[in-house]
């Protein structure tokens, strides 16, 4: 069994490592939420599949499953995935699972247990209750024996935060200062909350996301590190869209300032595939929920190529069957990460469910 640590990483000598480092595997979780995913979300689950056994050419992965889902997953995950039932509310592991900090001097790795209210809790979560999802973090940490740290009020998803691994964090303001999150702490509160636990020295603040991203903007549908002072940030040449405006800022912020260690930031533009819109038949096949954010017909979706996955000498980069743009994608990313493989899954299902590649690293300790 793992225990709760009462300190924080910062005053133990734990860092938050960047999702290019050495991993030690992976974890997903299988979705199943009708009012989420339409048809019963079995081309969800086909679609997190393909992600599962991209991702295992490079790294373990576990899935998640509940009870009802086991054997049907045990059916269509390839043998060397490691399928383990869990209860849950929803598929989003990277924002209820724990965030990985590493000492570098022993090996070891912890968890950090941040509070999870659905994206914004009574205000304007996406779905209620969550308090299965709330008991992840503290799971896994059980399930890999690693003792964890929990922030009893604090409530943090984990794709609200980039680091470099080297003293930097990015974050968006429309995500961490919105009013669903921590009404109660300023921003100087936010921030020291955040050095404190991620063991980061400076915060770089993005005025805002991707257009119509139902997390309240999260920082990882815009931005991703590949390296120390290295980022793609998501990108349109079009100047009507409205991502245009709201990419120029970050733009000008990330060009515009250095890093903890100094350094300016190298940015790679990555240009969003062009618009997808819900079907009528992709609407209609959602069940609707009281609670629960409808999939209505012609709702422009927050599709973007950084919410990508570096996995060990590999990306999982979405895709859509975009003649235009995906090819782009994969040429951009290449460019920026030339010693990786670029491996594209096709993710227009996962879009629909509201979110894009959700993994979460289990970082490799040293020895």
């Amino acid at each position: 069994m793992s225990k709760k640590i009462e300190s924080n990483p910062k005053d133990d000598g734990f860092r938050m490592p960047g999702e290019f480092e050495p991993h030690e595997g992976c974890w997903m979780i299988w979705p199943e939420r009708t009012d989420n995913f339409r048809l019963g979300a079995k081309p969800a689950q086909a679609a997190f599949a393909d992600v599962a056994h991209a991702l295992s050419k490079y790294e373990p992965v576990t899935m998640l499953v509940s009870k009802s889902q086991y054997s049907a997953a045990k059916e269509v995950l390839e043998p060397q995935i490691r399928v383990i039932e869990m209860s849950t509310d929803d598929a989003w592991v990277r924002d209820t699972g724990p965030t990985f900090v590493i000492n570098d001097v022993t090996g070891e790795v912890r968890g950090v247990d941040w509070r999870f209210n659905a994206w914004g809790g009574l205000l304007d979560g996406l779905y209620f209750p969550w308090d299965q999802d709330d008991k992840v973090a503290r799971k896994i940490c059980d399930i890999e024996r690693k003792d964890y740290y929990s922030l009893e009020e604090f409530v943090l998803e984990g794709g609200s935060i980039h680091v470099d691994g080297e003293g930097t964090l990015i974050v968006t303001e429309t995500c961490l200062l919105h009013e669903s999150r921590n009404p109660q702490l300023t921003k100087n509160e936010i921030e020291e909350t955040l050095k404190q636990y991620l063991n980061v020295e400076k915060i770089i603040w993005l005025p805002e996301g991707i257009y119509l991203d139902e997390t309240n903007e999260h920082v990882d549908n815009i931005i991703h590190y590949v390296a120390p002072g290295k980022v793609v940030l998501a990108w349109t040449d079009d100047v009507n869209d409205p991502q245009h405006a709201m990419s120029l800022k970050a733009y000008e912020m990330l060009t515009g300032t250095t890093d903890a260690k100094g350094r300016s930031l190298e940015v790679f533009k990555l240009h969003i595939p062009n618009t997808v819109l819900v079907t009528q038949e992709e609407s209609e096949g959602v069940d609707i929920v009281d609670g629960t954010k409808p999939r209505d017909e012609g709702d422009r979706q927050a599709a973007s190529y950084a919410n990508f996955y570096i996995a060990n000498g590999a990306v999982i980069l979405p895709v859509f069957n975009d003649e235009q743009y995906d090819k782009l994608a994969i040429d951009t990313l290449q460019r920026a990460m030339p010693d990786h493989r670029i491996v594209p899954v096709y993710a227009r299902e996962i879009l629909l469910g509201g979110g894009n590649i959700h993994c979460i690293t289990q970082q490799q300790p040293k020895g």
